[in-house]
């Protein structure tokens, strides 16, 4: 019979599995695992400092005004249509934008119980002003994952 942590990697193993399963065909450019969990790190941080539009209607509001930053959308959203127009903005606009794996994950890292189809993380807040050093922890995680998902989209062409 196997231990206790044996059946609760199996039954993490199966998680992923049906995550992978449930991906939207056009989810690319598809962060893999280390990417995800910067990604999730700086989605956190950004709910924390409220540098964070949750919701295709905020994001996309966003966009259209004219707000840069980095956008992450979940690649398990049912129906798919919901979201196909915003990587098409973003592309526009010029911001950067990565898929994730699944919405609850993402609505974890940023802070909500309700599964989030996709988020916009702002280099500073709709309103008010960051400390320094907020500012530049916020900064460095955000740099550090653009950068990746720059060199991952490239790659892909």
């Amino acid at each position: 019979m196997g231990s206790d942590s044996e059946i609760e990697k199996s039954a993490q193993k199966e998680r992923e599995k049906k995550k992978v399963l449930a991906l939207a065909p056009i989810a690319k450019p598809l962060a893999g695992k280390k990417l995800s969990k910067r990604t999730f790190k700086l989605v956190r941080r950004a709910a924390e400092l409220k540098c964070l539009k949750r919701g295709v209607k905020e994001v996309v509001k966003s966009i259209r005004r004219g707000h840069k930053g980095f956008c992450v959308i979940a690649g398990n959203i049912s129906p798919i249509d919901v979201i196909t127009h915003v990587p098409i903005l973003c592309e526009e606009s010029d911001i950067p934008y990565v898929y994730v794996a699944s919405k609850e994950d993402l609505a974890n890292a940023g802070a909500t119980k309700r599964p989030t189809c996709c988020v916009l993380v702002l280099t500073k807040p709709a309103k008010g002003e960051l400390s320094p050093e907020d500012q530049e922890k916020l900064k460095g995680d955000y740099d550090q994952a653009v950068a990746e998902v720059r060199e991952l989209t490239s790659s892909m062409f």
